[in-house]
């Protein structure tokens, strides 16, 4: 899905998307995995005017994660190849549909594995990485949206983790990776089965209507 291409006309129906990113919160708590597309080691890449390369319409395996949107370099990452990069843990505290929640989590930190995907920003614009967002589906179509400065140390001490285990307990392909967010007081972003992790960025939406 490209964002970059809007005219006039078309900036609402292409943008409805946006719209529903937005508007992404729910249920649902467990994830899925990472396998390479691209290439792997990069930054925040310069923003180009030239579209985000497309993804691949291949379905998705259970314990896989797609990585796309405004990235240079999308790909794709299991959960059992998450579990060979650098792993850090959290103990978190949240309320869910089941009550108050407590338990120790480990991944990957969500900054490094988007890193990699090389996101586009624009540069020429001061601290053009805060009009980015990242988008994680997971299962049932289950969404939610996270401003890029939540994950980016640069600008926050939140630790948003790909979890590979909860309390010890490896996840299964089926259950895993599932996304935490220590921040979070409420489990809504916990998203479970993660399948896609989408980045983006508000200026055509923004711009779009005036």
């Amino acid at each position: 899905m490209n964002r970059r291409s809007v005219n006039h006309g078309g900036a609402v129906a292409v943008f409805a998307a946006g719209g529903l990113l937005l508007a992404g919160c729910g249920q649902s708590d467990d994830g899925k995995g990472y396998q390479e597309e691209g290439a792997a080691t990069a930054s925040t890449a310069p923003s180009t005017s030239a579209p985000a390369p497309a993804t691949s319409a291949v379905p998705l395996k259970p314990g896989e994660v797609r990585v796309a949107g405004e990235v240079g370099k999308p790909y794709t990452v299991t959960l059992a190849e998450l579990r060979k990069l650098p792993q850090t843990s959290a103990a978190v505290k949240f309320t869910s549909a089941k009550g108050e929640q407590e338990h120790t989590y480990q991944g990957v930190l969500l900054n490094d594995v988007l890193k990699t995907a090389e996101p586009r920003f624009d540069q020429g614009k001061k601290n053009g990485q805060l009009r980015g967002f990242v988008a994680a589906t997971g299962g049932g179509d289950y969404r939610a949206v996270f401003a890029w400065a939540e994950i980016d140390p640069a600008f926050a001490r939140s630790q948003v983790l790909l979890a590979v285990s909860e309390d010890g307990v490896p996840f299964d392909d089926a259950a895993g990776p599932r996304l935490v967010a220590p921040q979070d007081t409420k489990g809504g972003r916990y998203v479970s089965e993660l399948n896609q992790l989408w980045v983006g960025v508000v200026d055509p939406v923004v711009d779009g209507v005036k």
